[in-house]
C-alpha cells in the first residue's frame, strides 16, 4: 500500500523525540510538549473522512498521517502458542467463538465494536491450569528465544525516538485467561493456582529482561494491567499487595540495574485504591489515565508529587461535547504540562462519537497550546 502523505506536519522542535520524551518525563525543560495520541476505535477509520479518504486503517498509520512524535516499545509473549481461533456455533445475530486466550466468547455478526460476552474459560480448575501451563507457558519454547542482534538493528543506539521494554502483565492477562468473573472467584476458590499464574508470568518477563537489558539502551518500561473499572480494582487490594506487588519489585530490581527509572502501566478505570501499591512495586507512571471513572490528573499529580507521572488524561467524554468543552479541558492541563512528568492525550482510544472536525480542532488547539517553543499557554 502506498503511504499517504501526512495530513498534518510534525510539530517543529529543536530536540529529538527521544530527548524530548526523556526530559519531559523527568521534569526537565523541553523545546515543546511530546506529541502523541493513544489511538482510535476501528469505526473511526471507517467513518472519519480524513481517515477513510486516505486509506488509513490502523493506529500506526494514523500516527504517521497526523504527524505525531514517535514512541516505540518491544516485548515478549506470555501465552504461546495462542489458542486456535474458531467459530463453534452461531445464532441469528451472533457467533460463539474460541478466542486466542481460550475463552468462549459471543460476538455480534454485524461486526460492530463491543466488548464480547465471555461465556467460559478454558481454565476453570488447577488441573486445567496445569495442562495449559505445560502447553502454552513453556519457558524453554524455541519461539521465546530473542534475536537480540535483530532487535538492536531495528532500534539502534543512535535512534532519535524513545524505546520501551515491555514488562508484560502480572494479573491483567490472567483476567483475560480466566474472565472477569473467573478471576474474582479463583482468587478465593484457588488462590494457589492464581499465584502460580502470576509467578509464571513474572518468570517469563524476567527471562526476557535478562536477555535484552544488557544489550539495548531502553528509555522506559511499559506494562498492561487492565484490572480496574469505575468502582476500583476487580481483585482485592490485599491480594494485589501480597501477590502481585512482590513480582513488580523483582522486575523493578532488574530495571534499576540497567538505569531504567520510568515504568508505566496501562490500566483503565479507578486505579486510586491500588496506586500506593503500584508505586511501592516500582510502577511510577499511569497510562492512559481514564478521567471519567477516576479523577482529573491534577488530583493525583498534586497528591503524589514528582514521584508519579501520567500519560493521557484528556477526557474523551469532553472531546465528544464540542469545541468549547475541548478548549476548557485543555486549559485545565496547562499547569500539568508546565511542571513536567505529564503528556496529554485522549484517555483511551478515541471513540467515533467525536466529530472528526472537532478532533482536528483538538489537535490544532493542542499544538497552539503545547507545541510552540515558548511553552504551554492558555488557549487563544
Amino acid at each position: 500500500m502506498t503511504r499517504s502523505p501526512p495530513l498534518r506536519p510534525k510539530w517543529p522542535g529543536t530536540m529529538t523525540d527521544r530527548e524530548r520524551f526523556n526530559r519531559q518525563m523527568h521534569h526537565r525543560p523541553v523545546d515543546r510538549c511530546f506529541n502523541m495520541e493513544f489511538g482510535y476505535w476501528h469505526e473511526c477509520f471507517d467513518r472519519w473522512p480524513f481517515f477513510r479518504g486516505h486509506g488509513i486503517r490502523s493506529n500506526g498509520q494514523a500516527d504517521r498521517f497526523l504527524g505525531f512524535d514517535r514512541i516505540a516499545h518491544t516485548g515478549a509473549p506470555g501465552l504461546h502458542p495462542p489458542f486456535e481461533e474458531k467459530t463453534v456455533r452461531e445464532t441469528a445475530t451472533s457467533r460463539i467463538r474460541i478466542n486466542r486466550d481460550g475463552l468462549l466468547a459471543e460476538v455480534p455478526k454485524d461486526g460492530h465494536a463491543t466488548i464480547p460476552h465471555f461465556i467460559e474459560s478454558s481454565i476453570k480448575t488447577p488441573d486445567d491450569w496445569k495442562r495449559v501451563k505445560a502447553e502454552r507457558f513453556d519457558r524453554s519454547h524455541p519461539d521465546r528465544q530473542i534475536d537480540v542482534a535483530a532487535l538492536r538493528r531495528a532500534h539502534p543506539p543512535t535512534r532519535d525516538y524513545p524505546l520501551g521494554v515491555g514488562c508484560g502483565s502480572m494479573i491483567g492477562k490472567i483476567r483475560d485467561l480466566l474472565t472477569f468473573e473467573g478471576l474474582a472467584y479463583a482468587c478465593y476458590d484457588y488462590p494457589d493456582m492464581v499465584e502460580d499464574m502470576v509467578e509464571t508470568h513474572c518468570l517469563l518477563v524476567e527471562d526476557f529482561l535478562d536477555r535484552v537489558l544488557p544489550a539495548i539502551d531502553f528509555d522506559f518500561a511499559s506494562g498492561w494491567e487492565d484490572i480496574c473499572f469505575k468502582s476500583g480494582p476487580l481483585v482485592s487490594v490485599p491480594f494485589f499487595r501480597d501477590v502481585v506487588v512482590p513480582r513488580y519489585k523483582r522486575i523493578r530490581a532488574k530495571l534499576d540495574a540497567h538505569g531504567i527509572d520510568l515504568w508505566y502501566t496501562d490500566c483503565d478505570g479507578d486505579v486510586r485504591p491500588i496506586l500506593p501499591h503500584l508505586l511501592e512495586g516500582g510502577i511510577n507512571c499511569l497510562f492512559p489515565f481514564e478521567v471519567h471513572c477516576c479523577a482529573h490528573p491534577a488530583a493525583l499529580l498534586d497528591a503524589y508529587g514528582p514521584e508519579l507521572r501520567i500519560m493521557g488524561g484528556v477526557d474523551k467524554m469532553q472531546l465528544a461535547r464540542g469545541r468549547e468543552a475541548i478548549r476548557a479541558t485543555l486549559e485545565t492541563l496547562v499547569p500539568l504540562v508546565e511542571r513536567g512528568g505529564y503528556i496529554p492525550f485522549c484517555d483511551h482510544r478515541c471513540p467515533p462519537n467525536v466529530d472528526p472536525d472537532d478532533y482536528l480542532y483538538y489537535l490544532d488547539l493542542k499544538e497552539r497550546m503545547f507545541g510552540l517553543p515558548a511553552g504551554p499557554r492558555r488557549a487563544p
